[in-house]
């Protein structure tokens, strides 16, 4: 992981960077021969990429160079490299430090917001009082807290108006009471993953016993995961709606949410024919969908009437 985040802050020559995975690839199976010699484990260093760059060195043979140089050094020069004082060592170390540090980055973090300046404040904390490896496991652990705990709040419920002789909804925050005989559109901003599941079920307009014969359609275009969490909130309201006479559909949903509502049976709770696939068009489900919400409310008002 160290060798990666090496990678991505230091440019190729060309000003590219090398990619995530290639770096894991090759560090793993380095490792995994090294280990099979008795070798130990290693990664990218910051340090001799501090030493290095600045050296002029421009591609791979600079650490192969290094290696070889630091063999000969070993087999040959052990009791002279024996008196180099530890104050050079120090001195080197600090070198490195002072050009590995960049403050025009620091600066950028702390801006970024809050969360990304207490991961990055833990961080350096933590490098200064234990090993580095467990410092980092520390702050990756912290920022996909902090991620969670973000996302889960801010999932956005809002209400698509279409005004007759326009295609272009008006966007305003849903009502609390779901009306009676009225064609609800709904569309979600945000993750729904299971942690924003219960603010999504409060932004949605309460089923109370007026609510006769409405219809909500959900729009989903973009959502390609849903979990057990959000399927049984779609279920629920279903549940809901058809207690007053009312229906849920679902448009825009992908192939994969689709075959999860049909394996878990959520969408034998809602209805097949309440489910509009997505299609390369964009609103083409969302207009059938609507075209069938007026079917479902025209066939409720005459229910009624009769």
């Amino acid at each position: 992981m160290q060798g990666a985040a090496i990678s991505q802050s230091v440019p190729n020559p060309d000003g590219s960077y090398p990619d995530v995975s290639g770096d894991f690839r090759g560090q793993g199976i380095a490792n995994v021969a090294s280990g099979m010699l008795q070798g130990m484990p290693v990664a990218g260093s910051m340090s001799a990429t501090a030493l290095v760059t600045p050296a002029g060195g421009r591609s791979r043979l600079v650490n192969l160079t290094a290696g070889a140089v630091m063999v000969l050094v070993i087999l040959l020069l052990g009791d002279l490299a024996g008196f180099i004082v530890m104050p050079a060592l120090a001195a080197l170390l600090i070198l490195v430090g002072i050009r590995t540090f960049k403050p025009e980055l620091v600066k950028m973090v702390w801006r970024t917001g809050p969360t990304q300046a207490l991961v990055m404040t833990m961080t350096f904390i933590l490098t200064v009082l234990i090993p580095l490896q467990y410092a980092v496991l520390i702050g990756v652990g912290t920022s996909a807290i902090l991620f969670v705990a973000r996302q889960s709040n801010k999932i956005v419920v809002s209400r698509w108006i279409f005004t007759d002789g326009t295609d272009f909804p008006r966007e305003t925050a849903p009502p609390r009471e779901l009306p009676p005989h009225e064609i609800v559109v709904l569309t979600a901003y945000g993750s729904l993953f299971f942690a924003s599941a219960a603010v999504f079920e409060q932004q949605l307009p309460t089923v109370t016993a007026a609510s006769h014969g409405s219809v909500v359609v959900l729009r989903l275009r973009g959502k390609e995961d849903l979990g057990s969490t959000f399927i049984q909130v779609f279920t629920r309201y279903a549940d809901e709606l058809h207690a007053v006479g009312g229906h849920l559909l679902l448009a825009g949903i992908g192939t994969r949410i689709l075959g999860q509502l049909s394996a878990t049976g959520a969408l034998d709770a809602i209805g097949r024919d309440n489910a509009f696939a997505a299609t390369p068009r964009v609103g083409e489900a969302l207009t059938r969908a609507l075209d069938s919400a007026r079917e479902l409310l025209d066939e409720g008002t005459a229910g009624e009437g009769e």
